[in-house]
Formats: C-alpha cells, sequence, structure tokens
C-alpha cells in the first residue's frame, strides 16, 4: 500500500534555523506588489500629461521670451506664431477632457532651462524655437514640425567680402581646412556668438572642431545680446535660428550695420516639446497642429508672421499634416 504523503509547501522546508525576522512568504507577498506596482507604470506614464491637466484644471503652456516671431512677450503677455499654435492645442485639450472652462496658464521659460521645464512637468508644453535634434530627442518628445527652421548668420555690414563669400559658399569644406587655404584664412582665429545650449551651438562647436580652427565661442544668453556683439565688434558672427534671426534683424537700431548671410547653414525643423513617452498628450497636439494647418485661416496666421508663403512652404506644411 502506498502510504499518503504529507507534501510541504517548498516555502516552508528549511535544512536549517531560520534566521531570525525571516518570513518567506511575506518576502514572496511583497515582491508579487511590487510587480502589479511595475506593470501599471507604462500606462500611468502614457497619459501623465492629461491626467495632470484634468487634475489641476488647467493647462501649463512654457514659452520662450526670446524666440520672436515664435514667442516673445508683448505688454506682458506672450505672443508669437508658436503661442497661437499652442492656443489650438489648449483648445483641443479642453474638447478632450470635456473641460471648456479649462485654465490656460502661460509660463515664460528661459532658453537655457526650456527642456528642464519640460521633463520636471513645470510645463505642459513648450511653445518657441526648440528644434527637433536626436540630441534634444532624448530628454523630450516632439510634435509635428512647425516651421522648416535651421541656423542662419548675422555679420556686420562692412565684414570682408571674403568672410561673406566663405560662409556663403555651399560648397563649405567638410572636413579639416589646411592652413593658408582662403577658407583658414577667413575663419580661423575668430570669435562666434550663440546662443547657449541651442541647436546652433551644438552645430557651431562641431564645426569649428572638424575644421580644426582655432575661433572661439561667445555664448550668449538672448538673442538681442547676440546681435549687439555683432554690431560692437566683440564677434565676426552670431549664429542662431535664421528666422529668428531675421526679425531681430528687422526690428534693430543696428539694423543699418548688420547684415543677415542669404544662406540657411542647416536643417533644424522646429517643433513644440512635451514629455517623452507621454503618446496621449502627444496625439492631442498633434491633432491640433494638422486641424490648424488645414484650416482656412492658417495663412493668414503665417503671413502675420512670416510673410506669404512661397510654394516650398506651402509644400512643407502640406507634406506635415496628418490625416485623420
Amino acid at each position: 500500500m502506498i502510504r499518503a504523503m504529507n507534501i510541504t509547501p517548498a516555502l516552508q522546508v528549511s535544512k536549517g534555523t531560520p534566521m531570525p525576522g525571516f518570513n518567506p512568504a511575506r518576502r514572496l507577498s511583497k515582491a508579487l506588489l511590487a510587480l502589479a506596482l511595475l506593470g501599471t507604470v507604462p500606462a500611468l506614464a502614457e497619459a501623465q500629461t492629461l491626467e495632470r491637466i484634468q487634475g489641476a484644471g488647467k493647462i501649463v503652456l512654457g514659452y520662450e521670451a526670446d524666440a520672436r516671431p515664435f514667442s516673445f512677450e508683448s505688454d506682458g503677455k506672450p505672443d508669437g506664431f508658436a503661442v497661437a499654435l499652442c492656443n489650438s492645442v489648449a483648445e483641443v485639450v479642453k474638447g478632450k477632457l470635456n473641460q471648456p472652462s479649462l485654465n490656460v496658464e502661460w509660463i515664460a521659460v528661459p532658453a537655457q532651462n526650456r527642456l528642464a521645464a519640460v521633463r520636471s512637468g513645470q510645463v505642459d508644453l513648450l511653445c518657441g524655437a526648440s528644434s527637433i535634434t536626436l540630441a534634444e530627442s532624448a530628454y523630450v518628445s516632439f510634435s509635428l514640425p512647425i516651421f522648416p527652421g535651421g541656423t542662419g548668420a548675422v555679420l556686420r555690414a562692412d565684414a570682408l567680402t571674403a568672410l561673406k563669400a566663405v560662409l556663403t559658399d555651399e560648397s563649405l569644406p567638410a572636413r579639416p581646412i589646411w592652413r593658408g587655404t582662403p577658407a583658414r584664412t577667413f575663419l580661423d582665429k575668430k570669435t562666434f556668438a550663440v546662443v547657449a545650449g541651442t541647436a546652433s551651438e551644438a552645430w557651431l562647436t562641431e564645426r569649428i572642431k572638424t575644421l580644426q580652427l582655432a575661433s572661439a565661442i561667445a555664448p550668449v544668453a538672448t538673442i538681442d545680446e547676440g546681435m549687439q556683439q555683432v554690431a560692437g565688434g566683440g564677434a565676426a558672427a552670431f549664429f542662431g535660428p535664421l528666422p529668428i534671426l531675421l526679425d531681430a534683424w528687422a526690428r534693430s537700431s543696428d539694423s543699418g550695420a548688420l547684415a543677415v548671410l542669404p544662406r540657411q547653414l542647416t536643417y533644424e525643423p522646429i517643433g513644440l516639446a512635451i514629455t517623452r513617452g507621454d503618446e496621449d498628450f502627444r496625439l492631442a497636439v498633434n491633432t491640433a497642429l494638422s486641424h490648424a494647418y488645414r484650416d482656412a485661416g492658417f495663412r493668414v496666421l503665417f503671413t502675420q508672421w512670416f510673410g506669404m508663403p512661397d510654394a516650398a512652404m506651402e509644400n512643407f506644411f502640406r507634406q506635415t499634416v496628418l490625416p485623420d
């Protein structure tokens, strides 16, 4: 006859004296609880911005106060092309959350801290002139492009014709420039200004290193400061987003002494920045932008800040729109 065996649960088997306070069942319970909590993380991350907005009863929009015509401060209030688009986003969010009275709060964010403001949740959406790059995509996510931006340059109007020619030349070398070549003569041992923490600064740093130039970079905090550096002779050129440089030049009291080069040195599409991994909110933002681009009033908005769009610009927005 086979005797019935009393099988002791594995967690209760011990070949020695248990350690004081050791409770395997309790540890298993804690481990299972931890796994259950981990399983909820993706769901929370996907909806975190919309949930935060709904809970707070407001959407917080950040704007760069020195990025005209995309975003700037006018009479104490935010204004500009990106600001208008963000207002469209706010309306879509109100409808999505069924909160028509949702408050819209604006916060000015310095260019150097703009990504940190998004990552920390200080702002729900950053409205300005942030370039969509791989480097910045490591910290935040971006909406559909709102403009085909890129780096441009401002020089003194009386700058050497040769310097202008070198910077305007589409065939500017992509490798070290040897001593004695014209390009080195006019680019070497110069000081170039650029707004700190921008895609233009990263590009300028890479070009100086690649071309092996003994030139210096003078970081500035604002566009106006960079323009003044060039006007006063402190820098041979100031590099920054071309649309912003053109607008600043047109408004500058030193416009007669300055010149904006007729060349976009890089292609850097501009987008609105949001928290990484938050696809529900990103969908709401992209929905608002796609609808705005298709709206008959978009041409009026664009013309207000950039002048009449040419065929290439119209094609850019036509290809950017996502279908419903």
